[in-house]
């Protein structure tokens, strides 16, 4: 086998600029590589469901601060009478500052840009105000998000319980993983690529990030992902936190660039059991973000359908 290096610079740049997927999809492009799911790709989906088991993808919402959760979620509880003091109910209130690396959410397209603009080319400081983004928001997709998910289990592949921090997961690595679990990527398809973030978090108190370091993607994956015509990427970590090519330049970029979707903090270490358990990395998959007009994001709990 060739030996494997790291892309340049140049190399980065040309993926994100001259493969740019502005434009595309005309007047639907706030939806981004969510185009790529059409009525019959969510027929298809639809058609891998056998048993019927569901996975969910979701942490629970986190309310306690830690290190990797220093802005935890608000949710306490109220509780009133009834009118006719015979009985009574309970409300809650919930608030939550959803990026970083605790809350499992989704990333509109509007979460990222690099040195050319937002998706679209567009100028943050034009897009985005107080009262949220004019464009490329978390509404784009109001009407959910059902489609062929894969999962690529790379501790499975390494024989090892977890990404480590100096060992990034690259590009070359998700083919080998791929062809390894005899599963295809196709356009339009759901990517989950699980590194084993609660086996990590389990030697480091229950920690995943501890800065300024934390297990990593690397960015040669930008390729990867860009040549299989991926609508939505989803992982248990994140970027690699080295940047060696610069922070506008990590996976994150396939927000700004291809109009990919992102699953943050996913919890994927029950799906990759379920995987095992039924012996295939295909499965349909549902989220459905909340309608935040003008929202960076939202917050979700996706379900892998078996």
């Amino acid at each position: 086998m060739p030996k494997r290096v790291n892309p340049t610079v140049t190399e980065i740049d040309s993926w994100l600029h001259e493969r740019s997927n502005w434009g595309r999809w005309g007047d639907k492009g706030g939806a981004g590589a969510i185009n790529l799911i059409t009525p019959k790709k969510r027929k298809q989906a639809a058609e891998l469901v056998e048993s019927g088991r569901t996975v969910s993808l979701s942490r629970p919402l986190p309310v306690e601060p830690s290190q990797e959760n220093p802005q935890p979620v608000q949710h306490y509880m109220t509780v009133k009478k009834a009118d006719d003091s015979t009985g009574g109910y309970a409300c809650d209130y919930i608030g939550i500052f959803q990026h970083g690396y605790s809350v499992t959410h989704i990333d509109a397209l509007c979460h990222h840009w690099g040195n050319d603009g937002m998706w679209e080319g567009l100028d943050p400081a034009e897009e985005i105000s107080f009262n949220g983004a004019l464009s490329s928001s978390v509404d784009a997709w109001s009407d959910g998000i059902v489609t062929r998910g894969v999962l690529l289990d790379v501790p499975k592949y390494r024989n090892k319980p977890y990404v480590d921090v100096n060992d990034p997961v690259h590009g070359w690595e998700l083919e080998d993983i791929a062809a390894s679990q005899k599963v295809s990527i196709e356009p339009g398809d759901a990517l989950i690529v699980n590194c084993g973030r609660e086996s990590f978090s389990k030697i480091n108190g229950g920690l995943f990030y501890t800065p300024p370091n934390h297990p990593g993607v690397h960015p040669s994956c930008i390729k990867f992902i860009r040549d299989n015509d991926i609508a939505l990427w989803g992982w248990d970590i994140a970027d690699d936190p080295k940047f060696e090519y610069g922070h506008s330049r990590t996976v994150h970029s396939i927000l700004s660039s291809y109009g990919v979707a992102i699953l943050d903090n996913a919890l994927l270490e029950p799906l990759a059991k379920a995987c095992a358990e039924e012996d295939r990395y295909e499965f349909m998959l549902t989220i459905n973000p909340l309608i935040v007009l003008g929202g960076t994001g939202s917050p979700v709990n996706p379900i892998a359908v078996f």
